[in-house]
């Protein structure tokens, strides 16, 4: 019997985990996150993970997974959902998929290159080369060693940057010969439903949820962590502001107004991201009916 990959998207605080677990049970199935912060078991209130309730209600899988101190790629994230979906299609024919991180979505309906075993060595010598003399540094390096993907990279996403530069380190070739960009198939059908509202109400939904975050213990959550914050699981929305306070940069109100700006920013390119993908058919969150009477509209003309 075919197998369905439900994968539902959209940007940071639209309630995809809410909508995700109404129709998971539905199908009586199990949620696989694609949150690139979640799966930190230290990160739970600037994650916004899944509260207990949510998780004692649908089985979800690769939350708090990880610790901080791991290193963690779309590469590793496709490889465990691949295999925690083989063993799950065992006894489910549908599975949910949900999260915001744009680069695991694609690394499941998509694929991405195969990359060279990590040199955990290497790695830590590089980060600490990123501590001491920052990224103009590593983009001097990536220009020199592959400019075809120095012409490419957002030369601002410093991650990317880093590990472009590791694999030319680690293989002696450029980075870009390694990428052929190839979609993958997979032994199951994939079904995209994505969550949209009026940009007012996304936005209005993240101040909200930004508070919320505050009043739960956000700043102390921070605080906790200021220490490691050099770390790759640390310099995302909602920690680096406060710690830019903590570093005094800035007053404790003015880490909030960036946390939501920010947050609204990367919100926008998340909706940019998935609107590009055609085969994605776009909801309301709360129309759980809509949803579900497509999803199985998908499942009955599935081409076997």
């Amino acid at each position: 019997m075919q197998k369905h990959l439900i994968v539902i998207v959209g940007p940071t605080g639209i309630g995809k985990t809410k909508t995700a677990i109404k129709i998971a049970q539905h199908y009586n199935t199990e949620i696989i996150s694609a949150d690139s912060r979640q799966i930190f078991k230290e990160l739970k209130i600037g994650t916004a993970a899944p509260t207990q309730e949510e998780l004692n209600t649908v089985i979800h899988h690769n939350i708090a997974t990880r610790s901080i101190t791991d290193y963690y790629s779309a590469w590793e994230f496709e490889k465990d959902a691949l295999e925690i979906s083989s063993n799950l299609f065992k006894t489910h024919d549908q599975l949910l998929l949900t999260g915001g991180s744009m680069m695991y979505i694609d690394a499941i309906c998509k694929g991405i290159d195969d990359i060279p075993t990590i040199d955990k060595e290497l790695r830590d010598e590089l980060q600490n080369q990123y501590i001491t003399q920052g990224i103009d540094y590593f983009r001097r390096q990536l220009k020199q060693l592959d400019p075809e993907f120095y012409q490419q990279v957002d030369l601002q996403n410093h991650k990317r940057v880093i590990h472009a530069v590791e694999i030319c380190l680690m293989t002696g070739k450029p980075y870009s010969s390694l990428r052929t960009n190839t979609i993958k198939k997979r032994p199951f059908h994939i079904i995209k439903a994505g969550l949209e509202l009026d940009r007012a109400d996304v936005y209005n939904r993240i101040n909200l949820r930004v508070d919320k975050m505050v009043q739960m213990g956000l700043i102390d959550e921070a605080r906790e962590f200021y220490t490691h914050k050099e770390l790759n699981s640390l310099n995302t929305v909602g920690y680096k502001e406060i710690f830019a306070h903590f570093d005094g940069e800035y007053d404790i109100n003015k880490a909030i107004e960036l946390i939501k700006r920010n947050t609204r920013r990367y919100a926008k390119k998340q909706l940019t991201w998935f609107k590009k993908d055609q085969e994605t058919l776009w909801f309301k969150p709360d129309n759980i009916s809509e949803i579900i009477s497509y999803i199985d509209s998908k499942i009955i003309n599935c081409p076997t």
